[in-house]
């Protein structure tokens, strides 16, 4: 499937598949530390009242990011094959 959208742009409690980070490298390494890694699953979980930071779950781990850091991953759809 084709990148579709931005990490910072999903709804709450939809699931997306990690497609590409395109950040500088010390933010990507971090980010990749973290378990952010292309195919890896991400759920949006919570937004502050003013939507900035926002909480992802990724891979057992709840991890809050600026919409900024956010903005700079691609994320693809999960197809229903995929869910199953």
């Amino acid at each position: 499937m084709e990148p579709c959208c931005f990490l910072s742009q999903i709804p709450l409690n939809q699931t997306y598949t990690i497609s590409k980070i395109d950040q500088s490298n010390k933010m990507r390494r971090r980010l990749w530390d973290l378990g952010f890694t292309a195919g890896t699953k991400i759920t949006t979980l919570y937004s502050s009242p003013s939507g900035n930071p926002r909480a992802y779950l990724i891979r057992g781990a709840v991890i809050a990011l600026r919409n900024e850091d956010a903005s700079t991953i691609t994320l693809t759809p999960i197809s229903s094959r995929e869910e199953e």
